[in-house]
């Protein structure tokens, strides 16, 4: 039908007269109220968003001549952003004559990685970029998670000590010791 036709239409019921597929020959219109339409393209572009992943990238700093105690404290730090399924990026940052010693930086980036190689897989290897040398660890996927040990406690059913050793001798209803015939 013709746009004026469709148009009046529209009017006499009330409604809006929407172009749909603009790309479509000839052009694609629907009657229909506008302000439903947007409401409910909005409503289905927040629920694709809430399926969504979004990949965050966080850094942990080092200097080259860190300490033990501090190494392990940036170590524990990358851990739990990994178990928060979040990239890590892990950088040796130079200043000065420690410029002159890239391998001191590589050689701390590859112990970093090797404690990490269970919780995560290695996206960039070390690499210098100006001042500052890193490396981009990612989480690993679900599948390949190692699955968490369980205690024998807690595999086990929960039986009090003197319960367990009761549960063998017959019960006698009157009360009496049990004797042996």
């Amino acid at each position: 039908m013709t746009v004026p036709q469709a148009v009046a239409i529209a009017r006499e019921k009330g409604l809006d007269l929407v172009e749909v597929a603009p790309a479509a020959n000839p052009p694609v219109c629907r009657i229909l109220d506008f302000g439903k339409f947007r409401f409910d393209q909005n409503k289905k572009e927040k629920e694709s968003r809430k399926h969504q992943k979004l990949s965050s990238v966080r850094e942990v700093r080092i200097r080259p001549m860190v300490s033990e105690h501090d190494l392990q404290t940036k170590i524990r730090t990358a851990e739990k952003l990994l178990e928060d399924d979040q990239k890590v990026k892990i950088s040796v940052v130079f200043r000065g004559r420690e410029m002159t010693h890239p391998d001191i930086g590589a050689a701390l980036l590859r112990r970093i990685a090797e404690h990490l190689k269970d919780k995560a897989v290695l996206e960039s290897s070390p690499a210098m970029e100006g001042r500052m040398m890193g490396m981009l660890v990612a989480p690993l996927p679900v599948q390949v998670k190692k699955p968490v040990q369980t205690s024998k406690s807690a595999a086990a059913p929960a039986v009090r000590p003197n319960q367990a050793a009761n549960a063998q001798r017959p019960v006698n209803p009157l009360g009496e010791k049990n004797a042996k015939a």
